[in-house]
């Protein structure tokens, strides 16, 4: 009974005073006073609001907590508001904390704060509760596509507050959408993006990402795997030789098709002409033994799936088989040497090489092929063999003109005292035996 009696007075007395103040600070309107600060709250649903009221200089004058309706939640730190979900933080002069658990839509709203002076003093705290949306549903209009053809895509992200944006990825690359926005009943925003674009063979297992932003919520994804069809791509690899293609050797080419769906059938062909009867297909592979000139021409590999067909091509050139060019044993004339020497070159790698390089593909174009010849290294050495030649016949000419000067100067020395031009010369001969100046060399 005692503990009854004390609850009912300290009631009455909780509630004569609060009489008494709303009399006393109703003599005039609140006003809003830069001396009481409070913050505006955004909360998301479920979860706890923090709710501040804060004075810069008090007079110990009371403060209260008022909500929407302007009913007291505190009353200096007393809770007449029958809510659980309210809790005192911090009582003191200057501030009053209390906290709301379990926000739920209905708690939204402003929330007064209010200092008993005359005239009374008023802050707001708005209080914002914020509803994720639901998980984002992307939505296709093609199970599977085809390269080229273009597709459309929807992204729902439901019930949320605020309205949520959506934006799109494809791979790495943002893409634009069109959203549109729909309130519903319950004051709750649905907001679906649509997207639309055209696909690659590149897209194939490309993710397509919807991605939902929301005060709520960060990094909200849904994601959904392109499947692009696309028509065969072909490429020929040759196995063996590694270098030229010459006569009497073997050829191995490889054809590699990749293609969605895969290529299911894969054939050989020769442009123009028939494939060798002795050539070996099996799969995807050629083998022709012992090549000759006569099997010179264009492979073609052509693989086909739904979509359509591709083919790539193999340009064949077969070569002489290399031949042992004798070294010479001897040789006479060291110029005629080097002449031949060019020569034979110059005319093998007339034989073994073209003029131009052949295109991919091209077995003209193998690893070891020969390359242009230099004519202009060719011209230069001829040009030096014959200067040299010439050179060699002038000194020679020069030579041979001193000495047979030299003979007749002897002869005519013997010819003062001689009776007949026989005499002259065995008088000549006779009077310059032991010299060397009257000897004559031959070559």
């Amino acid at each position: 009974m005692a503990n009854a009696g004390s609850g009912s007075l300290a009631t009455i007395l909780f509630l004569f005073i609060s009489q008494a103040a709303l009399h006393k600070g109703a003599a005039q309107d609140p006003v809003v006073s830069q001396n009481l600060v409070t913050d505006n709250v955004a909360v998301v649903e479920g979860e706890t609001a923090i709710i501040s009221c804060r004075v810069k200089n008090n007079d110990d004058s009371v403060i209260q907590l008022l909500n929407p309706n302007r009913q007291t939640i505190y009353f200096r730190d007393m809770r007449p508001l029958k809510d659980a979900r309210f809790q005192l933080v911090n009582f003191s002069e200057n501030e009053l904390r209390v906290s709301l658990s379990n926000v739920s839509l209905s708690d939204e709203g402003r929330y007064v704060c209010q200092l008993y002076t005359d005239p009374p003093q008023e802050a707001y705290a708005d209080i914002t509760v914020l509803i994720p949306p639901g998980n984002p549903i992307i939505e296709a209009k093609d199970e599977v596509l085809s390269e080229g053809n273009e597709t459309e895509m929807t992204c729902t992200a439901m019930s949320s507050k605020p309205a949520a944006t959506i934006r799109w990825m494809k791979g790495d690359k943002e893409l634009t959408g069109k959203p549109k926005v729909e309130l519903t009943y319950d004051k709750m925003y649905t907001v679906t993006s649509r997207v639309a674009f055209a696909v690659s063979k590149e897209d194939d297992g490309v993710p397509v990402i919807c991605i939902v932003d929301h005060p709520a919520v960060k990094d909200f994804r849904a994601r959904r795997f392109l499947e692009v069809q696309y028509k065969p791509e072909v490429k020929i690899v040759v196995e063996f030789p590694q270098g030229l293609t010459r006569e009497g050797e073997n050829l191995e080419l490889m054809c590699h098709a990749k293609g969605k769906p895969q290529p299911q059938r894969i054939n050989w062909y020769k442009v123009d002409d028939e494939v060798p009867t002795h050539a070996v297909i099996t799969g995807s592979d050629l083998y022709i033994e012992n090549l000759n000139k006569s099997y010179n021409g264009t492979y073609r590999c052509v693989a086909s799936n739904p979509l359509g067909e591709s083919y790539d091509d193999y340009v064949l050139y077969v070569y002489d088989a290399p031949t042992t060019t004798p070294i010479p044993t001897s040789a006479i004339i060291t110029t005629t040497t080097i002449i031949t020497t060019s020569t034979s070159n110059f005319e093998a790698n007339q034989d073994t090489a073209p003029s131009t390089e052949p295109a991919a593909h091209d077995s003209r174009a193998g690893e070891g092929a020969p390359r242009t010849v230099d004519h202009a290294v060719i011209g230069g050495v001829v040009a030096v063999v014959v200067f040299a030649m010439l050179c060699l016949l002038i000194v020679l000419g020069r030579y041979f003109a001193r000495h047979k000067g030299t003979y007749f100067t002897h002869e005519a020395k013997g010819a003062d005292d001689a009776a007949d031009a026989d005499t002259a010369i065995i008088n000549a001969e006779g009077g310059h035996t032991n010299s060397d100046e009257k000897k004559e060399y031959y070559i």
